[in-house]
């Protein structure tokens, strides 16, 4: 029942020469692979509006210049990852630009500063998704963080279903977005054209700073704004997982991201002046909705639009739960990672990655209360110093290789690089009070975890190292079988440790000499061949006797005989009969296990009923 339970939930299992059916083909991997970035267009110009609401609307004109400034940062990275995309088809994106050009420690800082950004992606957008049902129906506020986890958890279980079923579930529901932020975006520059908008207000770029307008407010807008610029790199770091020709279908993919950022995030900014809009203070209406009522009513086409951003800015998730999977097990082949995030599932889907993400975001989503103004300040410091390392990693790539055109690559990938450290530097300043310290402290902190993983996996690999050219060496053995009486458990132990060695022991602890004696009586009578040693326990104990005849038995012997415990156990049907019975063999196996020169072994009996 519940093998059936399992297929119904997750499917059949998937054979590994099914992984190639697994592959994306361009049509899926940009709902897959692009959602994060398409999604940001829904808050990214609400993030900017209300950092310039601090010194009044008046600001609200200078909105536009960070977008455009916004847009050419895009268009910057979209150019650098293609390039990524052609030096490293094998995947990996920052992480391995950095290991390979600047070496383990930056890869590791790479790929611990994308992890956390993974995390904290899923649950800005899952918290972003439920504000846009709140803003259409304001009856749901209470009960955010319930609809979050009930969102994240359901992306857990469709991820675990495999990448191929999930893209077919949430491919709809991105292009959908994409038709109606294109419609809406059409729409409103018509009405704006036709002078259909709100005819007191106009579209002007501010050539001078109003009073109270500082450099600092314009700096800590434009990185609120940065936001919309998250999620492009996913799709460097999955170019193994595409459809071939992989980098060719990558690449076209990247292009096509970065043209739909530009239209969609610089259209809805556009729009925002255009229709005059004010963020609500409340945070209870998001821009994009009043963007949308403003462009077409409380009708149906608004509440599509409403439901459509609700769905992508939810799917957005789904973006970190195929880029965290893919970067821990690619970090966990460098021994970066523990090693079970390298092991597909059944579905072929890296079950440990896609779990431990829905659990880290879910904490995030309960600790924040699901608000999304308190999770965007921890927001993309990762990413974009992830970012800056790729560029800085490619700039070394290219001067070292000096292949053909280098130069040219050189100067995008070091302007690249001075524009997202730029960023970073913005990030860490203005968001800092807000909550950026929280990403600024715990990074180094993970850094530090994976490093002392790495070297716990040099220390075992040094430890376990086998010279092949020298014979296995062959020990004799004793074997002990603790026993509690003479019953069909003990009976099967001893045949089968007799088969092993002629060294064999029974171990018997009584407590009074009368059950001793009588012990001993019945033993003789059975005389299975083997030793029985009794021990009477003053203090009613099984364990502390049988350490001590362990001790006797290895001074005795020292290395000339190994000590193997044989533990007679039997197993009930049921799991709650296990719960009437002693738990000696447990308790046994335990404490020997601490012991390093003895073997335990369980020899399993199995009661019928």
């Amino acid at each position: 029942m519940i093998m059936t339970l399992k297929r119904f939930l997750f499917g059949r299992p998937l054979k590994s020469s099914e992984a190639e059916a697994e592959k994306m083909p361009m049509w899926k991997a940009l709902p897959i692979l692009s959602s994060d970035a398409l999604s940001s267009v829904a808050y990214g110009t609400e993030m900017i509006l209300l950092e310039l609401a601090t010194v009044g609307a008046f600001a609200f004109s200078f909105s536009l210049p960070i977008a455009i400034a916004i847009i050419l940062l895009i268009t910057i990275l979209i150019v650098s990852y293609r390039q990524v995309i052609d030096a490293y088809p094998q995947g990996g994106g920052a992480y391995m630009v950095a290991k390979e050009n600047l070496g383990m420690i930056w890869g590791r800082l790479a790929g611990v500063s994308l992890l956390i950004d993974y995390t904290l992606t899923v649950a800005v957008s899952i918290s972003a998704g439920v504000l846009a049902i709140t803003s259409a129906f304001p009856a749901a506020l209470p009960y955010i963080v319930p609809i979050g986890l009930i969102f994240i958890w359901f992306m857990v279980w469709m991820n675990l279903r495999g990448t191929s079923e999930s893209g077919n579930v949430f491919a709809f529901p991105t292009y959908l977005f994409i038709f109606c932020m294109l419609i809406l975006v059409g729409k409103g520059l018509f009405d704006w054209m036709t002078g259909k908008a709100l005819a007191e207000h106009h579209i002007a770029i501010s050539t001078g700073f109003p009073a109270g307008l500082t450099w600092f407010i314009l700096l800590k807008a434009f990185s609120s704004g940065c936001s919309a610029v998250t999620g492009v790199e996913a799709i460097s770091n999955a170019v193994p997982h595409f459809r071939d020709p992989a980098q060719r279908n990558a690449k076209k993919t990247m292009l096509t991201l970065g043209v739909l950022l530009a239209i969609i995030f610089g259209g809805v900014t556009v729009l925002s002046q255009a229709y005059a809009i004010h963020p609500d203070p409340s945070g209870t209406k998001t821009v994009l909705s009043m963007v949308a009522e403003d462009a077409f009513g409380r009708g149906v086409i608004y509440y599509i639009i409403q439901i459509s951003t609700m769905m992508i800015l939810t799917l957005a998730a789904n973006t970190s739960f195929n880029g965290f999977p893919i970067l821990a097990s690619i970090m966990a082949q460098d021994n970066n990672m523990p090693r079970m995030f390298s092991n597909r599932g059944e579905r072929l889907a890296f079950n440990y990655g896609i779990i431990t993400l829905g659990v880290l975001a879910s904490i995030l989503l309960i600790i924040f209360g699901g608000r999304t103004e308190s999770l965007i300040p921890l927001y993309a410091i990762g990413v974009f110093l992830s970012f800056t390392m790729a560029q800085v990693g490619l700039v070394i790539k290219w001067r070292k290789e000096k292949s053909h055109g280098w130069q040219r690559k050189a100067f995008i990938n070091s302007l690249g690089a001075l524009v997202t450290f730029f960023v970073v530097i913005i990030f860490s300043i203005t968001k800092f009070e807000e909550g950026a310290w929280i990403v600024v402290v715990i990074t180094p902190v993970l850094l530090w975890v994976i490093t002392m993983i790495n070297k716990h996996y040099k220390n075992v690999a040094k430890q376990l190292n086998v010279d092949l050219a020298e014979p296995i060496p062959t020990t004799d053995t004793i074997i002990i079988i603790p026993v509690a009486g003479i019953h069909k458990v003990v009976v099967s132990t001893i045949g089968y440790a007799k088969a092993l060695t002629p060294n064999v022991v029974a171990f018997y602890v009584a407590f009074s000499p009368e059950a001793a004696k009588e012990m001993e009586e019945k033993w003789e009578e059975w005389n299975p061949g083997v030793r029985l040693v009794v021990v009477v326990s003053r203090y009613r104990t099984v364990i502390k006797p049988l350490m001590e005849f362990i001790g006797r038995i290895e001074y005795h012997f020292g290395e000339q005989k190994r000590i193997t415990v044989l533990l007679p156990e039997f197993f009930t049907r049921k799991w709650w009969h296990r719960l009437l019975h002693n738990q000696s063999a447990f308790r046994i196996r335990a404490m020997l296990f601490a012991r390093k020169d003895v073997v335990v072994a369980t020899v399993p009996f199995r009661l019928n009923n």
